[in-house]
């Protein structure tokens, strides 16, 4: 009996830290599942996914080019005029705001390394000037982090090399990741700014944003003057 007991005492000490061992891995697990899903969210955060359009390189040798934006143009304006189209990962605009007192560098394109610099556009969306959908997307936590700031009524202002946009916000919006309404392709005019939501438990399902419609435009050069890339 005594024999016994020991070989079943030797056993414990054998299977205990196995035990154990097991038990934190599980609980290790178990508190970065929030994270994780967080980080996934925000590497898929802009234009829902189908709207992406991210060359095979992005993220291992993409290009970053960090432009220098026109900020006062004193010369002659059009109503339209010519658009240059950047390179994906080029910064080809600045966004400012009545609503808070921050330049935001845009992006052309949209990957993770492209949300640490700025806000991104996808390509599948308008190019600034044109008609159609323009959408723009950045972290809650960095450069959209005052998003919630902007209001109907507020303008939101963005330059390039090629013009000056202005748009007045005219509607504050809420939805989930899986609705694609508001960064869809449209046939009219309009800008739409959107986030994350901010939710402590790390559920970043919720998108909060603005649309904005064009109240003016000033171009450059008049279509035609000049030659689109």
């Amino acid at each position: 009996m005594s024999e016994k007991k020991k070989k079943d005492d030797l056993l414990i000490h054998i299977v205990t830290p196995f035990i154990v061992l097991f038990l934190c891995v599980g609980i290790f697990i178990a508190v970065m599942i929030k994270p994780s899903d967080k980080l996934k969210v925000y590497l898929n955060l802009a234009f829902m996914d189908n709207l992406k359009s991210t060359p095979e390189s992005a993220g291992s040798g993409l290009i970053v080019r960090d432009n220098e934006i026109i900020d006062e143009y004193d010369g002659q304006t059009y109503e339209s005029g010519e658009v240059i189209h950047p390179k994906f990962g080029e910064m080809y605009a600045v966004l400012t705001t009545s609503a808070f007192d921050i330049s935001i560098p845009v992006y052309w394109g949209s990957n993770s390394e492209l949300f640490e610099h700025g806000a991104c556009q996808s390509s599948g969306s308008k190019i600034l000037g044109e008609e159609g959908n323009s959408v723009i997307s950045a972290h809650e936590d960095t450069f959209f982090s005052e998003l919630y700031k902007v209001k109907p009524g507020d303008t939101v202002t963005l330059k390039t090399n090629y013009g000056e946009f202005v748009y007045k916000v005219t509607e504050s919006i809420s939805f989930n990741k899986k609705d694609s309404r508001y960064v869809s392709p449209s046939e009219t005019s309009k800008l739409t700014l959107y986030t994350c939501k901010k939710d402590i438990l790390g559920n970043a399902d919720e998108r909060i944003g603005v649309i904005c419609e064009p109240t003016e435009k000033k171009f450059y050069k008049k279509a035609g003057e000049g030659s689109s890339n």
